[in-house]
């Protein structure tokens, strides 16, 4: 396991997907038919996050050199808890309760004026309750960088 984005993301193991078999390309076009519009070209990879339990992100914004204007995750194994906190304004925050098989989808505000974050397992509270952390994995689909066309390669890293 090792450190991405950065120094962002801490116990984890990642790879870029582009092959699926048949039932999980159906699940894939259910994501993808959720969180991103008719007009939206998608990287042709998908990104699989492999967080260990005592793995963690940090907080960041995704660049936009790597990922377009729409991030959708797929969250599955472990509940987890995402904090959300505006970049101008710290005291606007939210969290989310990313439960097994969850979607989240980040656009517009939220995906360019919040930060993002997995919790680390010790601060994994939501709503007041503990919230344990196991093993996670995401299957993270992009849309494709402002100006960047489906054939190049702007491979992102980890996370973006």
């Amino acid at each position: 396991m090792g450190q991405g984005l950065v120094g962002a993301i801490h116990g984890f193991r990642e790879t870029e997907k582009s092959r699926w078999s048949e039932a999980s390309r159906a699940i894939l076009q259910r994501v993808q038919a959720a969180a991103f519009g008719p007009g939206q070209t998608l990287l042709s990879s998908v990104h699989v996050l492999d967080l260990e339990a005592r793995g963690y992100i940090k907080p960041h914004v995704d660049s936009i050199k790597f990922c377009g204007a729409t991030i959708a995750g797929l969250s599955l194994l472990s509940p987890s808890v995402m904090r959300l906190v505006h970049t101008q304004e710290p005291e606007e925050w939210l969290e989310l309760l990313l439960e097994p098989g969850s979607l989240y989808i980040l656009r517009g505000s939220a995906r360019y004026d919040f930060s993002h974050e997995i919790l680390r397992d010790e601060e994994s509270f939501f709503g007041g309750r503990r919230i344990p952390r196991g093993r996670r994995i995401s299957v993270i689909c992009r849309s494709l960088p402002e100006g960047m066309g489906p054939g190049e390669s702007g491979q992102p890293p980890a996370a973006c």
